[in-house]
């Protein structure tokens, strides 16, 4: 039996995502390797870190010194001295031989688009709309031994680096399907973007003591966030607490972090809503009235400009039922650096959500019946 939704309201994030600005540190090896790939094994370093990181600081133990500056895709994170010889490690290894996944999907040409006007106008009246819309959305509940599917169409744009030459290079739009349990501790992954098997490869990854996983605010399980506060305010507040550190801004990260909860995972309704109400809060969000998800659905997009990087992120909903379609991310000022040739237009990333269900086995579709 599977409970199927495909209204595209919320849901994790890790997919295929853009690149950005990098430190030199990982200049010439990270760049050789697909974008996906670099996500799924950070992602596996970033959760061994942050358990590191609170072990150390519960045991009364100061933890490691911090490093700034280091950028990674998201979730975006600062980095302890001893975690980034580690990460270096880990991106050396995988940049040193065999068969790069994704490689019969890197042949599109750049993704562009129209960069659309955005305006401050009418922010707080749309994200109301969007807030009461999710407020009235019927989610399953997700019961023990049940996972979370979400099923995706994605693409995106990235600098490949091939003996010191750089280009442009993309993804080309394809399927990513994710299942997850409800205590987040199992999990698989199928995006051929990102796996060396078509079959795709497990998210049950313990941490370096072999423990089960635990989940945090950029690493959510559904029942960690049907336990997160539906108070906008105090909401926000953990939300930048919990962030902060990571990302070119704290308010650029509050807004990415509130994202990546609309992506991949399946927050409860009076969540989504919660969660709209405090977007409304973090300054410098606008609108932009004509936005299209990955599969060409036209929407109206709640956007942020992040100045750092000159990226604007986008979430588009329905124009009428202001259901959630997708996202999408979109240079608006030229790159700098070793992102010098993304120009303005430039989609380095882009997903629609086309699935989203309650499913009672891992790897399990739900019927397109729904």
């Amino acid at each position: 039996m599977s409970t199927d939704t495909t209204d595209g309201q919320n849901a994790p994030r890790p997919g295929p995502v853009a690149p950005q600005e990098g430190a030199s540190l990982f200049a010439g090896t990270a760049r050789d390797l697909p974008t996906g790939r670099h996500q799924f094994h950070r992602e596996r370093l970033m959760v061994q870190i942050q358990q590191e990181q609170r072990a150390q600081q519960d045991s009364g133990r100061p933890a490691p010194a911090k490093r700034r500056g280091l950028r990674l895709p998201r979730p975006a994170i600062t980095l302890p001295l001893t975690a980034v010889a580690v990460a270096t490690a880990v991106v050396l290894a995988l940049s040193s031989g065999g068969e790069q996944p994704g490689t019969g999907l890197a042949t599109g040409p750049a993704l562009t688009t129209t960069v659309g006007v955005a305006t401050t106008k009418g922010v707080p009246q749309l994200l109301d709309q969007i807030s009461l819309a999710a407020a009235k959305t019927s989610h399953p509940t997700v019961g023990d031994g049940q996972f979370v599917y979400v099923e995706s169409q994605t693409a995106d744009t990235f600098v490949k680096t091939v003996d010191d030459r750089s280009s442009l290079a993309s993804h080309v739009l394809h399927r990513r399907q994710v299942w997850m349990s409800p205590d987040g501790k199992e999990g698989w992954l199928i995006d051929p973007a990102v796996n060396d098997d078509k079959k795709g490869e497990t998210l049950s990854l313990p941490d370096e003591k072999g423990n089960p996983r635990e989940a945090y605010l950029n690493g959510p399980s559904y029942a960690y966030l049907a336990a997160l506060t539906t108070d906008p305010d105090q909401l926000l507040a953990k939300i930048y607490k919990e962030t902060k550190g990571m990302g070119n801004s704290p308010d650029q990260q509050a807004f990415t972090t509130i994202g990546d909860l609309l992506g991949e995972s399946y927050p409860p309704a009076e969540l989504s809503s919660a969660l709209f109400k405090a977007a409304a809060k973090i300054p410098g969000v606008a609108v932009v009235e004509n936005a299209v998800d990955a599969v060409g659905r036209e929407g109206v997009a709640v956007v942020r400009l992040d100045e750092a990087s000159g990226q604007r992120e986008e979430w588009i909903f329905d124009r009428a039922s202001h259901a959630f379609l997708g996202q999408r991310t979109v240079q608006v000022k030229k790159g700098t650096g070793d992102d010098a040739l993304l120009v303005p237009g430039t989609v380095t990333h882009t997903s629609a959500i086309t699935k989203r269900a309650v499913v009672d086995g891992i790897k399990e579709v739900p019927s397109q019946a729904g």
